[in-house]
């Protein structure tokens, strides 16, 4: 048996839902809580394709073009003069993707005899999706559309796949801006950004279960933000956790320690802040730092920095989701993962 749990983030390889659920099963069953779907497809690039999917709608105009070759090179839309944005009028896809794929996840895990293993549904945070659309004065100008449209998703989604799913909240624009933050600014602006992610658990209904995955970015497996050491991910994680609904279970804490194609850092240093972390017993935390650059060794060291500075086994992860390498890449992470779950 392992020797503790693994998570996954998101995207795996996969052609379809079906073979994304078994490759995940098959490497790493015993170790899974959850499992996505995989977000196969076009799905496989995050919010890029909801992002496209927006040049028809007709209360948004291009502002600005973009190819997404890299994070300077996006499309920027804004609201058509004399029109205004509601959330009924947007539909990020998810809802239809979980139709088709959720009995497909059905079947998988059955195969695999797993019946225990629940579905998991990734949720872009409303913010970001806002942020990434609009850019930053028309996200704050229309933020309460993305989250209308957010909160509808993950009701719809929940009436499909039933009330053990876990939404998993995914925040990379909150800790990028931490992480670019001057050091005095980021403790208030910690407990600002914070109000984003739990803001949405808030306004769910009773019961639904939630993770939350803190991201550096991953386009095209490149991250959008760096950290010198991980003090910005302790500060917005513990806001998260201070400001967490009643009600509103919070299961994982997900954390990058690599940033995409940059494997975690050795130096013990880097990881000293994560002493000072208020995590709850009863929330689990996933390590994101399996890496298919990176030796076992050395990832082994990693694992045990990581638990002796919080006290307890934390759980394997990558630091985001495993559709921007290639199929190779993507099962290397997933047998790593496995690798550092056993002792």
């Amino acid at each position: 048996m392992p020797e503790r749990d693994a998570h996954l983030v998101g995207s795996l390889p996969g052609a379809t839902p079906a073979a994304a659920v078994a490759t995940a099963l098959e490497i790493l069953g015993p170790c899974l809580r959850s499992v996505p779907d995989g977000e196969t497809g076009v799905r496989r690039n995050w919010i890029i394709p909801i992002i496209d999917g927006l040049r028809t709608h007709p209360d948004l105009e291009l502002r600005k073009p973009g190819d997404w070759s890299d994070y300077d090179k996006t499309p920027q839309f804004r609201v058509r003069k004399g029109r205004r944005l509601y959330g009924a009028s947007l539909d990020f896809g998810h809802v239809e993707a979980v139709r088709e794929s959720f009995p497909q996840f059905e079947r998988a895990r059955e195969a695999a005899g797993r019946p225990d293993v629940v579905f998991q549904e990734g949720v872009p945070g409303d913010l970001d999706l806002a942020m990434f659309t609009l850019g930053p004065v028309g996200a704050l100008r229309h933020r309460r559309a993305f989250t209308e449209g957010t909160l509808a998703e993950i009701r719809d989604v929940k009436s499909i796949t039933g009330t053990d799913t876990l939404f998993q909240i995914e925040v990379p624009v909150e800790l990028v801006l931490l992480t670019k933050a001057p050091a005095a600014a980021r403790p208030a602006l910690a407990r600002v950004l914070a109000r984003a992610v739990t803001g949405l658990a808030a306004a769910s209904a009773d019961g639904t279960r939630f993770a939350v995955h803190l991201c550096l970015g991953d386009m095209n497996n490149r991250a959008y933000g760096t950290m010198t050491d991980v003090s910005p991910l302790v500060l917005l994680a513990n806001a998260i956790l201070h400001s967490w609904p009643e009600g509103r279970a919070l299961d994982l804490m997900h954390a990058p320690f690599a940033a995409a194609d940059q494997p975690a850092s050795l130096a013990p240093a880097f990881y000293a802040p994560l002493r000072d972390l208020h995590l709850p017993p009863d929330v689990r935390f996933a390590a994101g730092f399996a890496h298919e650059s990176q030796t076992l060794d050395d990832q082994r060291r990693i694992r045990t920095i990581i638990d002796d500075l919080l006290g307890r086994r934390v759980a394997i992860a990558a630091a985001c989701g495993l559709g921007r390498r290639s199929e190779t890449a993507a099962r290397a992470v997933l047998e790593r993962t496995a690798e550092l779950c056993e002792n």
